[in-house]
């Protein structure tokens, strides 16, 4: 049995994002294809201790807040709450993944922690009765669960696998600007869009009609507070990409490239 485990939480993109309504509760209803790019990556390592709980370091990116409230260490306690109780662990994170770029890297490393600790003490979960657990902690949360690609529909969380396959180059730019999620879906003109619209059918179109059909509905409000990031999408398509989008919230963009 290992005393250890290392792993590598990756980034995701968001496919498409279309607004579809707002809950009374404030959440929003939206459909997104969530895709994995795992060679961007952060480090996580966990080990068993001796003592209670959950010990945790950080290094790489800084993040602002507490320690104590980092999505590791709320996995951590999620699963201790599920279970009854759960061994001690120290878990050290080398944070490399941007927060506030709509690459999913605080979801991914929530994931990640799950699914070791799963592993390490040898739990036996599957991901289907981890997800409950995971959403909890934050909508993309399942999504990393299953490492494939997946539309989420309802607040994010209602999750099913789509065979779907990028064969060409998929470039990523982190922008350096912390996107607010909040922000974003408050400054939403819910006016502007139909509800009706499904994404499905523009994934389903050849990726070089995408850039005809498959919108990301948040980048109207978040290039208005940042326009330069609207000017960047239209330099990805200047250097010659067949698709160029915002990933989820932002800021980070990526394009799609032949070679």
């Amino acid at each position: 049995m290992p005393q250890s485990l290392s792993l590598k939480p990756h980034a995701k993109i968001n496919l498409g994002l279309l607004i579809k309504g707002k809950l009374p509760n404030g959440y929003h209803l939206l459909e997104t294809l969530l895709y994995p790019i795992k060679d961007i990556q952060d480090s996580l390592v966990l080990e068993k201790s001796q003592q209670k709980g959950c010990a945790f370091e950080i290094q790489g990116i800084k993040l602002d807040g507490d320690l104590k409230d980092n999505l590791c260490v709320r996995a951590y306690y999620a699963l201790v709450e599920h279970l009854g109780g759960l061994p001690g662990v120290k878990i050290s994170l080398e944070k490399n993944i941007p927060a506030g770029a709509g690459l999913g890297g605080g979801s991914s490393d929530a994931a990640f922690t799950l699914r070791g600790l799963n592993e390490l003490f040898e739990l036996g979960l599957t991901p289907d009765q981890m997800a409950p657990i995971a959403a909890k902690l934050g909508a993309d949360v399942p999504f990393f669960l299953y490492d494939s690609p997946m539309l989420a529909s309802g607040i994010g969380t209602d999750l099913r696998t789509v065979n779907l396959e990028v064969p060409f180059i998929i470039k990523v730019y982190p922008q350096g600007i912390h996107s607010s999620t909040v922000a974003a879906y408050k400054a939403l003109d819910y006016t502007q869009f139909d509800h009706k619209r499904e994404l499905l059918p523009a994934l389903q179109t050849e990726i070089s009609n995408w850039k005809n059909v498959l919108v990301n509905d948040l980048e109207v409000p978040v290039f208005e507070m940042y326009p330069e990031l609207k000017s960047f999408k239209n330099s990805l398509y200047q250097e010659g990409a067949i698709y160029a989008a915002m990933s989820g919230s932002g800021s980070a963009m990526f394009g799609i490239f032949k070679h």
